[in-house]
């Protein structure tokens, strides 16, 4: 037991908030590195499997929430119902800003157009859902702009936290589409739980949940040629990605009963968990340069034995003594959920700046058209100050906005099921 941890209280992970960080961030440079020409002939050994991120988070919240919300009799600790308001009241004030800030942004430098690229912005704007370096479409067939009947649907289900399951296409806040999917994860929790932490052969449910989810991308190559909808459903159906999410519970039973009987990994095998995911990583990175089935593959299933060891690695991370630390820490890990929702309209509005910066800012106090048209380009030297303000950004609204209407949310709605507000959600926020 760590020395900060009383008896009878939850084990805390600092490990999986520094992970929970990483993951974040390293969906940013996902989405975003890959926009610079001047390194786009390495750039693309990082960002090849930002997919890793998102079904490690997906996994992630799956053990983290089994650790925090079943207790000794493995029972969810309070009525499904409250669970339910207390996971969506966390999640719908990440989703809702940082929809209100796409569709701001989007609309604004389309009117405030710097290039003929920025000219064509607009929240009716979408790409449908093929990649298109499998070669099977045109640049152009892939653009859409939807009608006005289509844009009330997206904004409906977007509102409703359903957009996760339109499979043809990503709009308005393309990221968003995993807040959709873990509502629907959430929305299950409170029945399967339970029942998984009754598994005597865990390792057993863990390898059959790893083969089922393999499955449908397994269809995909036998049996089409990777268009649409199939490759959306692939990418982000919450039905398709649940697996990801039950491994995370199994693992979570796994552990509990391994830490139980008093074991705690040596630094040999840290070690050995530490090598397998490295080498898990290499071999993908390379996999996906040997044709295009293997993303589909890797994307939906391969590397879910490596997410499982990049979690079990980072709960042996002992907790440190100093309370600064345990409190970045914490803070860091809270703000990766707006990370992932928060990045895309971000890079926007930075690499905007930049690239008026860049030109004649001067000419904006004397005519602000002629500022734009002489703005210039955006450089790969100021991307490190992008993921700075972006964290500390994501911090603020995580501390300043999320939780304040998070708090607001309960007050009011956990009374109607009656059930108190909890202030003791830190590990599964």
């Amino acid at each position: 037991m760590d020395k900060t941890q009383q008896p009878g209280q939850k084990e805390r992970f600092i490990g999986l908030e520094w992970l929970r960080f990483a993951l974040g961030l390293y969906i940013v440079i996902f989405h975003t590195l890959h926009t610079y020409p001047s390194i786009s002939a390495w750039s693309h050994y990082v960002t090849d499997i930002g997919f890793f991120s998102t079904s490690t988070f997906f996994v992630l919240s799956g053990f983290l929430l089994t650790h925090v919300y079943l207790d000794e009799r493995r029972q969810l600790r309070e009525p499904a119902r409250s669970f339910w308001i207390k996971r969506f009241s966390n999640l719908y004030p990440i989703h809702i800003g940082a929809l209100v800030l796409a569709v701001s942004m989007s609309a604004l430098i389309g009117y405030l157009a710097i290039s003929p690229e920025d000219a064509d912005m607009s929240w009716r704007f979408v790409i449908y859902d093929v990649n298109n370096d499998l070669g099977q479409v045109t640049p152009g067939a892939l653009e859409h702009f939807m009608g006005n009947g289509e844009l009330a649907l997206n904004l409906a289900l977007n509102v409703g936290l359903l957009h996760a399951w339109n499979p043809y296409y990503l709009t308005f806040n393309p990221p968003s589409w995993s807040i959709s999917a873990l509502m629907a994860f959430y929305l299950v929790f409170p029945w399967i739980a339970p029942r998984l932490f009754r598994l005597r052969r865990v390792g057993r449910a863990l390898a059959l949940t790893n083969l089922l989810y393999l499955i449908p991308p397994l269809v995909v190559i036998a049996m089409t040629d990777f268009g649409m909808p199939e490759t959306g459903i692939l990418h982000r159906n919450p039905l398709i990605r649940l697996p990801e999410f039950v491994a995370g519970i199994l693992l979570c039973v796994w552990y509990t009963r391994y830490r139980a009987a008093g074991g705690w990994l040596s630094v040999r095998r840290r070690l050995m968990l530490a090598t397998f995911v490295a080498t898990c990583v290499v071999v993908a990175v390379w996999l996906l340069g040997q044709g295009h089935a293997w993303y589909y593959l890797l994307h939906n299933g391969l590397l879910l034995p490596a997410q499982l060891a990049l979690i079990l690695l980072a709960t042996q991370w002992r907790t440190p003594e100093s309370r600064r630390v345990r409190r970045l820490a914490s803070r860091l890990g809270g703000a990766s959920l707006p990370m992932f929702a928060l990045h895309v309209p971000l890079f926007v509005i930075f690499t905007r700046i930049e690239r008026v910066l860049a030109g004649d800012p001067a000419l904006c106090t004397s005519g602000f058209r002629a500022c734009l048209d002489a703005a210039g380009d955006s450089s790969v030297v100021f991307y490190p100050l992008f993921l700075l303000l972006t964290v500390l950004f994501c911090v603020m609204f995580q501390e300043q906005f999320v939780l304040r209407v998070r708090n607001v949310m309960q007050r009011w709605l956990l009374p109607r099921v009656g059930t108190p507000p909890s202030h003791t959600e830190k590990v599964a926020r």
